[in-house]
């Protein structure tokens, strides 16, 4: 990408912006919220909890830790329940980084098990925590808009990753 992590956190660190969540009709607080402050980028980029299948509790798990198992798939329910109806986690039973390193014939199972499909994608800096996991969404609204120029070279990035 064109932007360093550093770069990131010097443009990002005092305009940080509060997201008007307030008037969000899912969002479920009342009262006013501010960001945190922003943290520099690590010196490395920590480790993936189980990369490469080493040390990966799920990998490890038996079939009996799942509610549902096939041939190519497992399907973890997260235990105990919290508040939404149903949370499961789709798991192929060998240990795969990323969507794109499925083989074709688990790609096209998948896409069979699933409706309405809308992948997003959402890119992060490499060496900030802050922004790993399901808060990235909410950085999003958070940090101060990608100028254009850095945009559109990081779409262009994704372009040229695509092979088009």
């Amino acid at each position: 990408m064109p932007e360093t992590p550093e770069q990131l956190y010097e443009r990002a660190r005092d305009a940080l912006r509060t997201p008007p969540v307030e008037t969000w009709e899912q969002w479920p607080f009342e009262g006013p919220v501010q960001p945190r402050p922003l943290l520099e980028p690590e010196r490395e980029e920590r480790p993936r909890f189980g990369e490469g299948g080493v040390d990966c509790s799920r990998c490890a798990a038996s079939d009996d830790a799942y509610l549902w198992t096939n041939d190519h798939w497992r399907l973890h329910a997260f235990d105990p329940p919290n508040g939404l109806p149903v949370v499961v986690l789709l798991e192929p039973r060998a240990h795969y980084s990323e969507p794109g390193d499925l083989p074709d014939d688990l790609a096209a199972e998948l896409g069979v098990m699933l409706a309405h499909l809308h992948w997003w994608f959402v890119a992060r800096p490499a060496r900030m925590p802050q922004l790993i996991g399901s808060f990235a969404a909410i950085w999003d609204d958070v940090l101060p808009p990608t100028p254009d120029d850095v945009w559109k070279a990081n779409l262009a990035a994704v372009v040229r990753a695509l092979g088009s």
